[in-house]
Order: C-alpha cells, then sequence, then structure tokens
C-alpha cells in the first residue's frame, strides 16, 4: 500500500490560470483579449502546466525531510510531556525510627509485565516518627489561644475541643509538632468521652488544616473510626507537601489544627464539644512526588572526530526535560568538562561550550560551521577535541498521554524499599502529552514566522501561547475594554477519550500556567498587562428521542449517538469542523438533530431537547429549550447525555 504524500500546495492547473488572468488588469490593462485563442493565454497556460509539474513534485516532499525543513527555520516539534503523581508509601507497621525511601523509586502498574506504566519518585524522602509537644483551643474571632497541653496528658482530664459556650464555627483546637509533617501519613490515636452530641459520626462538620507558611492548608482525611472525635478510635490524615513553623502564644512548633465549620445544609452540628481525655501521633507512611519517567545512569555515547556538526544519540528515548546534574560531559586528556545545553546556536561562539539535546530523538549534536555570504567559515559552539569521549551524567526517559492513569492503579512496587508494605496514588496522574506531531508542527510553524517573536496583535498572543508548550491545545485572547490589559484564555490539551471529559481536566496545572506566564511576559508590550485563565464550561445536557431502523440493535444505536453527542460537543473535539466547539457560537436543537440523523442506523430523530447543566452538582438547570446561548469568554462541555431509541 503507498503512503499518502503530503499536500503542501493544493492548487490545481485552473487555479493557476484563472489567478494569472485576474493580475492582467492590475499590470497590463490594455491587454482585453483573454481568449483561448490569444497567444499570451496560450504562455499562461503553457507556465500554468509547468507550475503544475512542480507543485506535484514539490507535494512529494515526505513529512521527514519536512521536518528538517522546519528545523531549518528554527522550530522543531515538542517533546512529550510526563505525567506526575503523588505516590503514598504505607509502612508494616507505625515508624519508631526514620524510614527512608530514596529518588527513584519505580511503582507500577499491575500490568507493568505487559507494557504497562512505570512511575519513579523524583525526590528522597524520610519518615520521622512525628513528636507531639503542645497543644492549644482557641475561640472563633480570637487570635489568643490557651494552652491545654496539660488538659490532654494529665490522667483523668480531657481536652475540650471548642471552647465557647455555646460553640461557634471557628473554634479550633491545635496539635504542636517538634518536626514538619509534611507529606506524612498520621494516624491519630484518639481517646474519646462522647460528649460531642448532636453530629453526625459519618459526616461531622470538621477540617483538619496545617500551617503552610502563609495560609492554612487542607489535610486530607483518609479514615476516622471516632465518628467526630465523639469516641475512641483512629483519625488517619495525609499532610499536605508544606509545612512550616508557627509561635502561637509563645510557643513554636509545626501546628496542625482542627477547625469547626458552618453546617452545610440539612448537616447537624455539635450541641457540645468534644472532649478527648489523650492523643498519640504515629508516621504510617509518607506521600512522595513521582512522574512517568525511568531513570538512566552515566552513558558512554562515543568519541569525538575533531570535526564541526558531531551527532551523538542516547540509548533511550524520549528524553524528559534535564534536571540539575542532567548534562553532557566531555572527558579528554586535559580535565572533565560539562557542557551548557542551549535551544541553538545562533548566538554560540567558536569557544562555547555548548550543546544542543533533541529531546524528542535523543540526538546530542555539537556547533555546525556556517560559510556566510562573503565567503567566511564561522564556527557556531566549540568542537570536542579529537578522540575525546562524550558522557551524559545521567538523564530520564519517558512521558507521554499514556501516563495518565487513574487512582489507585499505581500499586506494584518494582524497588525494593526496607519497612514499606505497599504503595498507592490517591489521585489520578497528570500532565502527560504526547510528542507534537508533525501535522500539528506543520500548523504552529507558519505562525511562529508571521510576526518574530513580539506579541502585538490578539493573534501573536494566542500562537505564543500555543507554541509555549505541547500541553496547550487551544488559546483565547481577549482584549481588554479600555484598561490596557488582555486576558489569555488557555484550553489544556486532554488526549482521554471524550467520553471521560470532566470539568476538573481543563484546569491549568502549575508548572504550565508558570510556563505561559513567563513566555508571555518576555515577548508583550511594555505596559500591557496580561491575565491568564480558563473559559467558563457551561455543561449541556442532551435530550434526544430517535427512531432506529428497522433490525437494528436499539442499546447499538445509542451508544453510537451517545458517542456522536459527546465528541461534539467538547472544548477539543466539538464543533462542525471536530477542531474543538468554537468560541461565541451557540448550540441549537437543529444541528443536534441533524447530527444524530447521520448517526450509522438511525432512521429520524422525532425530538430533541437542550438543558443546561451545573459541572459542580451534577444537576439540570431550568426547562429544556431550542437553543443554548453561549456566554463569552465561555465554552460547551458535554454531561450527561438522554438518549431514548424506539
Amino acid at each position: 500500500m503507498p503512503l499518502p504524500p503530503p499536500n503542501l500546495d493544493d492548487r490545481s492547473f485552473q487555479d493557476i490560470v484563472d489567478e494569472t488572468k485576474r493580475l492582467i488588469p492590475r499590470f497590463t490593462p490594455e491587454w482585453t483579449n483573454h481568449n483561448v485563442s490569444d497567444p499570451g493565454v496560450a504562455l499562461i497556460e503553457l507556465f500554468a502546466w509547468m507550475s503544475e509539474m512542480v507543485l506535484f513534485r514539490v507535494n512529494q516532499v515526505p513529512d521527514k525531510l519536512f521536518v528538517h525543513f522546519l528545523n531549518l527555520v528554527g522550530i522543531e516539534p515538542f517533546p512529550p510531556a510526563v505525567a506526575r503523581a503523588d505516590l503514598t508509601f504505607w509502612l508494616s507497621a507505625p515508624a519508631e525510627q526514620p524510614v527512608p525511601v530514596p529518588a527513584g523509586t519505580q511503582v507500577a502498574t499491575a500490568d507493568a509485565g505487559r507494557g504497562g506504566v512505570v512511575f519513579s519518585t523524583t525526590r528522597d524522602a524520610v519518615v520521622v516518627p512525628p513528636v507531639l509537644t503542645a497543644a492549644h483551643t482557641a475561640r472563633a474571632r480570637e487570635e489568643q489561644t490557651v494552652d491545654a497541653l496539660e488538659d490532654l496528658t494529665y490522667p483523668g482530664s480531657a481536652m475540650v475541643c471548642f471552647d465557647s459556650d455555646p460553640i461557634t464555627p471557628g473554634d479550633c483546637a491545635y496539635l504542636g509538632f517538634a518536626e514538619p509533617l509534611a507529606g506524612l501519613v498520621v494516624r491519630l490515636a484518639v481517646e474519646a468521652t462522647a460528649e460531642g452530641i448532636g453530629v453526625d459520626p459519618a459526616n461531622p462538620p470538621l477540617a483538619w488544616e496545617v500551617w503552610g507558611g502563609e495560609a492554612w492548608l487542607p489535610v486530607r482525611v483518609h479514615a476516622d473510626t471516632t465518628g467526630g472525635l465523639n469516641r475512641d478510635g483512629d483519625v488517619v490524615l495525609i499532610v499536605p507537601p508544606a509545612h512550616a513553623p508557627l509561635t502561637l502564644a509563645g510557643t513554636p512548633a509545626h501546628w496542625l489544627r482542627v477547625r469547626l465549620l458552618h453546617p452545610a445544609p440539612g448537616q447537624p452540628t455539635y450541641q457540645a464539644s468534644p472532649r478527648i481525655r489523650s492523643l498519640s501521633a504515629h508516621a504510617l507512611g509518607i506521600t512522595v512526588p513521582a512522574e512517568h519517567a525511568s531513570g538512566a545512569g552515566r552513558e558512554s555515547l562515543g568519541r569525538s572526530a575533531g570535526v564541526p556538526g558531531q551527532t551523538f544519540r542516547v540509548s533511550a528515548v524520549p528524553v524528559a526535560a534535564r534536571r540539575d546534574g542532567e548534562c553532557v560531559r566531555v572527558v579528554h586528556l586535559h580535565g572533565v568538562e560539562d557542557w551548557a545545553e542551549v535551544e541553538n546556536f545562533a548566538a554560540s561562539g567558536p569557544h562555547d561550550r555548548h550543546v544542543m539535546w533533541d529531546s524528542v530523538t535523543g540526538e546530542v549534536r555539537f556547533g555546525p560551521q556556517v560559510r556566510h555570504p562573503d565567503g567566511t567559515l564561522r564556527q557556531h559552539g566549540a568542537i570536542p577535541p579529537d578522540g575525546a569521549e562524550i558522557v551524559v551524567t545521567g538523564y530520564r526517559h519517558g512521558g507521554g498521554a499514556a501516563g495518565n492513569v487513574g487512582a489507585g492503579t499505581l500499586t506494584e512496587l518494582r524497588s525494593t524499599v526496607p519497612f514499606v508494605t505497599g504503595v498507592e496514588n490517591l489521585a489520578p496522574a497528570a500532565g502527560g502529552v504526547d510528542a507534537e506531531t508533525v501535522e500539528e508542527a506543520k500548523v504552529r510553524g507558519p505562525l511562529s514566522l508571521r510576526t518574530g517573536e513580539r506579541a502585538v496583535t490578539a493573534g501573536d498572543f494566542e500562537r505564543i501561547t500555543r507554541q509555549t508548550s505541547v500541553e496547550v491545545a487551544r488559546a483565547r485572547c481577549l482584549p481588554g475594554a479600555g484598561t490596557g490589559a488582555v486576558r489569555v484564555l488557555v484550553v489544556p490539551q486532554v488526549r482521554t477519550s471524550p467520553a471521560t471529559h470532566r470539568i476538573d481536566d481543563f484546569a491549568l496545572s502549575g508548572p504550565l500556567r508558570r510556563a505561559i506566564t513567563r513566555a508571555l511576559d518576555a515577548r508583550r508590550p511594555v505596559g500591557v498587562a496580561v491575565e491568564l485563565g480558563t473559559p467558563f464550561y457551561q455543561g449541556v445536557s442532551v435530550a434526544a428521542l430517535v427512531r432506529a431502523l428497522p433490525g437494528r440493535p436499539a442499546a447499538l444505536v445509542r451508544q453510537r449517538v451517545l458517542d456522536v453527542l459527546v465528541r461534539y460537543v467538547n472544548p477539543l473535539t466539538g464543533g462542525p469542523d471536530g477542531t474543538g466547539w468554537p468560541f461565541d457560537t451557540d448550540l441549537t436543537a437543529a444541528a443536534v438533530a441533524q447530527l444524530a440523523e447521520a448517526v450509522e442506523g438511525v432512521e429520524r430523530v422525532e425530538e430533541v431537547v437542550l438543558f443546561e447543566y451545573d459541572l459542580r452538582t451534577g444537576r439540570r438547570l431550568g426547562s429544556g429549550r431550542d437553543t443554548l446561548r453561549l456566554d463569552p469568554h465561555a465554552l460547551f462541555l458535554s454531561a450527561e447525555h438522554r438518549v431514548v431509541v424506539r
């Protein structure tokens, strides 16, 4: 089967003839005879035929050569982005001494033996047994706290958690520790008196928090057998990765607090405060950041021939973004040198130890020698000495959308860690994006060359935002109304099935937000402020009644219609052209009906009703309509569609 050639220029013979004839009145108005019998028209057709032959040959250029053309103008496909997840390591017993979890510890999905996904921790971590040193209580709207450590530790006494009379939302009980609990899984063994009457034990209005240095950060409650501090039991907490010291009433410590919340509608609250007779803290595990990449150690790539433009390649690709300590090293008779990685050699002189490292192909390139128009040769970047060994000190390889695994799927330890009995990711992995395809690079390349590297027009802001990272799928720039600011809305790339897309999938990650901010800030005009955000996503629920053709399974027809609706009403795959629902475009029942009628097995669509849908609460809003208006700065996102097949 022959490979389909790329269509770089789709003009035909007749297109070229017509375009040339339209230029005649502009350049030679005295030429009025445009008939086929005219000799000039015959020449036009001759050159159009020759041009068509040239275009035919141009269209035979393969994608690999097109990529080289893009490289010549400084445009290279984006490498894949690695997915990241927080891995929680569980100990076989509460820690009595520090338990280390080294960086590079590998954890995989259960199907790792059949091409599963492998994650590696990105830093060293240590499980340190917590030591309780202080306990305070504080009333709502009062900054001063009261020491309650003796009440908590003295036999026969009890600490009253919420000291107001009557108890008031905002009352707090504080527990101070000698060392930070950052990232730890902490079990609080509680002995309590059943005084906190009136509360639902399965849903107490409590919030656990730690001091993060600038604000109180929420702590995840993994398990609570105390019924809201009302009976003996354990509270298992997963502490966030930040925990800073704070001085309360002259007592410096790392504070963990439990705060009484305002009850939600229908939620019972405390009529009397819980009383804790004793409390002890134990470390059950630790949460460590990890990424979808495997580490590779020192690797020798070969020896230099002492000539310009040398290229070497690492053994595993794609290569993740380099971290501190991961570099190219040249070893020769006079010593060992670490060479700096650069994006290109345009500003490199003949003595600059610069190197390029392609993340997609794994190629390590040294500077070329370029002949200038005056005939002189200039070396861009130094040349490694003849016979020098080219070494990479280490790197990580992996990445792509395959790393966006669900919660609870990373459970197989591939590295042995003493005292660790299990591991899991309590939240889904996110951030993994496949490498930019050639087709995507073809679209981005011409846009990058139009206005250089400055952001002046709305299109410039959108272009720079899209080329910042492969994680950016769409960008929309909204000029400010007389404020001197522009607002940039970003739709991140989500490469999973549209049927699984949820509103949280379209949130901007911290690294992506910072990367876009840096790129726009470096290219915006002086005095122009940039606001970065995401569109408002309007939920859409379609209710459709369709009639299937005789003999077609109703369940199959229904699933086909649902798949089409989910893809059509989507920020990434929706709209008439399948490239994402367009801004400022309303959704009509007529368009949905026309779409459903084209589905295989559908005889006709009898009724279509559109509903607005609250993506957070999961409820329909208002009555059905024939048209849903798209708010400014918003995009439609599919919710729960209802399709009935007769």
